[in-house]
Parts: C-alpha cells; structure tokens; sequence
C-alpha cells in the first residue's frame, strides 16, 4: 500500500526518486468505512420519497464517494500540481460534454421523440 522510494540509477547524482509519502493503513480503513456508510446511506435514501430531491441528494453521496476515491485510493491529495491540473481538465471535459448534450436536449422542439 505505501510507495518504496528507490534511488535513481544513475541519474540526479543518486538522488531518490519515487513518492515519499507514506499512508498509514488507518487512513484506507477509515475512507473504506466512510465509502460503506455513504453506500448504506445511497440505499437507504432511495426508500425515502424525497420528491424532486431524490435524485439531488443521490448525485450529492455519489460525488462525495468519488472524491473521496480520487482523494485518498488515486493518491491525488499527496500529489503534486501537474496531477491537480490533470484531474481538473478531466472535469472540466465531463462538464463540457454534459452542458453540450443538455443545450441539444433543451433545444429541441415538442414531439422529437416518436414512438413507432
């Protein structure tokens, strides 16, 4: 679970290279837990009618669990700039992508969906 750092075989004047941080196993059980409650709490939430919120507050527990994830399993809260630049961009494709898809469904006229 945690990295080794391993000299540089030659390179940098023998200077280690390679993540330094070490996560202790505490921190994976924790997020682990949190992940198990956030997903009891997905299941007991879709019970509850909750009207226009259900799907609020699903999308709300499902971006907590995936920032944790990406935080804590994708190493990125030790990471440096370049992977926070990296994780960015990916996000602001996704929102590219949905708000083009959602200005095509928005835009189209009544009864563009025929059945048969």
């Amino acid at each position: 679970m945690a990295h080794e750092v391993t000299p540089a075989a030659g390179a940098n004047g023998g200077e280690t290279q390679g993540a330094t941080h070490l996560v202790p196993v505490r921190i994976y059980l924790t997020i682990f837990s949190l992940l198990m409650v956030l997903t009891a709490t997905t299941v007991g939430v879709s019970f509850l009618d909750l009207g226009p919120f259900n799907t609020l507050v699903a999308i709300l527990i499902a971006v907590t669990k995936m920032m944790l994830v990406i935080l804590y399993f994708m190493h990125v809260r030790y990471s440096g700039r370049l992977t926070w630049a990296v994780i960015a961009g990916g996000f602001f494709w996704l929102a590219l992508l949905l708000l083009l898809t959602l200005g095509d469904y928005l835009t189209r006229g009544p009864g563009w969906l025929r059945y048969g």
